[in-house]
């Protein structure tokens, strides 16, 4: 259950109160660093970040510096799901002293509850820690690498090999880098709407899957630029014999040479 202090948050983001839902809807253990949350999400890991800085910010995350038994300082990060229940920089409550041997113990008084880090026998299910990895640095990713301009349109044109490649604008983002990866290396799109939609299974639930696995596990290495084409090779003119002066010479047609002056013959007689 997620509660209304976190839905109706006054000062968090929508990004913000989103992630936090999904990371309290996770199993123990699970990943939730930024890499984790963009492959999950549409997304970029600069919105990503600024949602896990602002769910720290306001108590529902929280990333603690720990050293394992090797030796090796680690960061763990901490979901909880009603922010101020506990308080890790405050000491655990003391044991009670065991009581003399001999006399009947006076009862204890019920101590209050006291905000303390979680025990590990008894785990509170408010804190769910999370995967131990390395804190992630704060500075901005680079910007993403620009797309082939065919690479989109590619996607949406696949419908016309099946209609059940109608895929949603969501789809054509997620896929348009691998995409753009098989059209800068040098494959046609011809080529590439081939191999996405050739022998496409009957029973097709998920196109954008089917899709997705064969641009990763049949991507092509970097082809090599087409030939280009041949010229066609021009033949001489054939050999004439001169009317004039009986020497042999190229032409296309029969003739005088250039040596020779025209034919009179030819010339006064009227064009057809």
């Amino acid at each position: 259950m997620v509660g209304n202090h976190l839905l109706q948050h006054p000062e968090l983001s929508a990004m913000a109160i989103g992630v936090a839902a999904y990371i309290q809807s996770l199993p123990d253990g699970a990943p939730v660093g930024i890499k984790a949350l963009t492959e999950r999400f549409p997304e970029g890991e600069v919105r990503v970040a600024c949602a896990l800085r602002e769910l720290e910010r306001y108590g529902y995350l929280e990333r603690r510096r720990e050293r394992l038994a090797t030796g090796q300082v680690v960061t763990r990060t901490y979901s909880y799901n009603r922010p101020g229940n506990v308080t890790p920089e405050d000491p655990p409550p003391p044991h009670p002293a065991p009581p003399r041997p001999g006399r009947e113990p006076a009862p204890e008084p019920v101590p209050e509850p006291v905000p303390g880090p979680v025990p590990q026998l008894a785990p509170d299910p408010d804190v769910r820690p999370g995967p131990v990895t390395a804190r992630e640095p704060d500075v901005p990713p680079a910007p993403p690498r620009p797309l082939h301009p065919g690479a989109a349109d590619l996607l949406a044109g696949l419908r016309r090999y099946d209609p059940r490649l109608l895929l949603a604008e969501r789809d054509v983002r997620r896929l348009a880098p691998a995409v753009s990866d098989w059209l800068e290396r040098g494959a046609e799109p011809d080529e590439v709407g081939r191999v996405l939609t050739g022998g496409l299974p009957e029973d097709m639930r998920r196109p954008a899957s089917v899709l997705a696995y064969r641009l990763t596990a049949l991507i092509p290495p970097h082809l090599p630029p087409p030939a280009p084409a041949a010229r066609p090779v021009r033949r001489p003119d054939p050999f004439q014999t001169c009317d004039g002066c009986d020497r042999a010479f190229r032409a296309p047609a029969p003739g005088r040479c250039r040596d020779c002056p025209p034919d009179p013959g030819r010339a006064a007689r009227p064009a057809a």
